[in-house]
């Protein structure tokens, strides 16, 4: 698949409304995210292969969630635009406290300092502290506890102090 055909399908699920595509052929596996308002992530894994009846197929899907998406949306990148946000240095698996029968690290509305841990994620057996590079108040935290995420990937809302 060439730079051209992802970027035409990122245009494409931008203008859908729709948050996530996955595509899987013999020849590719490709899974199209989107994060908030339209910052996509993509993740190519195989050789090229045809894209053109993919785009086709969540068509019909896309007028249901287009109506309500730029309703709920609107308002959020204007709040969400002084937050700063706090994204997974690796690939893992995130949680929100160091193990089940203790509270999670921070809570939505609690204060932060820099170098506070946040969160944990484990990569290969090894559970890794993920400490907050800003000072502020805890928003909104974007991933669910005991799931995978990517490098990148945005964890936490942050409103600087």
């Amino acid at each position: 698949m060439s730079t051209q055909e992802i970027q035409q399908l990122i245009d494409f699920i931008s203008q859908s409304g729709l948050d996530e595509v996955n595509i899987e052929t013999t020849d590719l596996k490709i899974s199209v995210k989107r994060y908030g308002i339209g910052a996509p992530a993509v993740a190519p894994a195989a050789t090229p292969g045809a894209v053109a009846p993919m785009p086709a197929a969540p068509a019909p899907v896309a007028p249901a969630p287009q109506s309500t998406a730029p309703a709920t949306p609107a308002p959020t990148p204007a709040a969400a635009s002084n937050y700063v946000t706090i994204k997974s240095p690796m690939i893992g698996t995130f949680y929100r406290s160091s193990n089940p029968e203790t509270p999670s690290f921070v809570e939505v509305g609690d204060n932060v300092s820099e170098g506070k841990v946040v969160c944990i994620i484990e990569a290969m057996k090894l559970f890794n502290e993920i400490e907050s590079e800003v000072s502020g108040r805890i928003v909104k935290v974007l991933v669910e506890n005991a799931t995978p995420v990517e490098y990148d990937q945005p964890l936490f809302l942050v409103e600087p102090i």
